[in-house]
Parts: C-alpha cells; sequence; structure tokens
C-alpha cells in the first residue's frame, strides 16, 4: 500500500487557506496599530525568556554534580532577570529590542559584505553582496531613527512577516487545485 504524499489533501488545503488568512489578517493588524503589536512582541519575548530560564534553572539542579554548576545557574538568573525586566518595562524592553535588532542587522551586513569578499570568485556571490548591502543599510536606518523608531518598529516587523508567511500559505494552498497539477505526477496518467 503506498501513500501520495506530494499533493495535499482537501482538508489540508483548507487548512493552510483558513491559516494563511488568519496569519494575513493578522498581519495588516499588526501593520495598523504598530505601537500595540510592538507590545505584545517585546511582552512574548519576555514571557520566552522567562520560562527559558525557568527550564535552564531546573537543568541546571538537575546536572549539579556536573562541572559548570555555576555557569548554568548564572546563566538561568540572566534568562529570568533578563525576562522579567522585559516584561515589567515593555517600553524600556521596545528601546533596547530595537536597539539590538539594529546593532545586529548592522554586524550581519558586515559579516556579509566579508562573506561576499570571500566568495568573489564563485558565479552568484553578488546575491551574497546585495544581501550583506540591504542588511548594513537597514540596520543603519534602524540606528538613525532610534530611538524615535522604537514604538512602531518591532511591530511593523512582525505585522509585514505575518502578512508574508500569510500570502504564502494561501498561495499554497491553491497549488495543486487545478486538475491537471504540474507537481502530480499521477495528473497525466
Amino acid at each position: 500500500m503506498t501513500t501520495n504524499l506530494s499533493t495535499p489533501t482537501k482538508p489540508s488545503r483548507n487548512q493552510a487557506l483558513i491559516t494563511g488568512i488568519i496569519l494575513a489578517v493578522l498581519g495588516v493588524g499588526a501593520i495598523a496599530l504598530p505601537a500595540v503589536s510592538t507590545i505584545v512582541a517585546e511582552t512574548w519575548i519576555s514571557l520566552i525568556l522567562i520560562s527559558a530560564g525557568g527550564a535552564k534553572l531546573v537543568y541546571a539542579f538537575q546536572t549539579r554534580e556536573q562541572d559548570g554548576f555555576i555557569w548554568k545557574l548564572l546563566l538561568a538568573v540572566l534568562y529570568v532577570v533578563t525576562g522579567i525586566m522585559l516584561f515589567a518595562r515593555p517600553l524600556t524592553g521596545v528601546i533596547t529590542l530595537t536597539l539590538l535588532l539594529g546593532s545586529f542587522l548592522l554586524t550581519e551586513g558586515v559579516f556579509n559584505l566579508f562573506l561576499a569578499f570571500r566568495l568573489r570568485p564563485q558565479q552568484n556571490w553578488l546575491y551574497v553582496l546585495g544581501d550583506g548591502i540591504v542588511t548594513l543599510a537597514l540596520g543603519a536606518l534602524i540606528w538613525a531613527q532610534w530611538p524615535a523608531n522604537a514604538p512602531w518598529l518591532i511591530g511593523t516587523v512582525v505585522g509585514a512577516s505575518l502578512l508574508l508567511s500569510g500570502l504564502s500559505r494561501i498561495m499554497i494552498s491553491f497549488n495543486g487545485s487545478s486538475p491537471a497539477n504540474p507537481t502530480d505526477p499521477m495528473a497525466s496518467v
């Protein structure tokens, strides 16, 4: 008995379509209300850090007989304290996270530029160079407008990501809905 996994079934197409619509609507909402979505994202990050810190704390005590107990314990405390600080002071956390995002993009852009020049003998090295330039420019834009951009930036980026994820799910749900799906090897039989 064989099962063809390449073609989604009708229920999975409907689930992908519904999920895509929900993600797209949430993305539009996040873009329309960037300050609210920024606070929601910051709060979510703080709760993740607190939960991860709790898990690291449990792990540290479970493995306290092994080397590095103090470092595991300190790392767990760092996670929990950072999460609590972000949760208790969300506006300060938003400003900090925006600065970190700008710093990350600047650093990634510089690394991509170095990588592009290392890959220069290869055929498609210009794509890496373009990625590095755009990433560096985005990081510089965030830094140039920081902290004024903090209230809306993270929410807008999260909203754009949700919107694009939703649209891609919607398009995937329509894949294979035509009678002659070119990805279905059995369609022509």
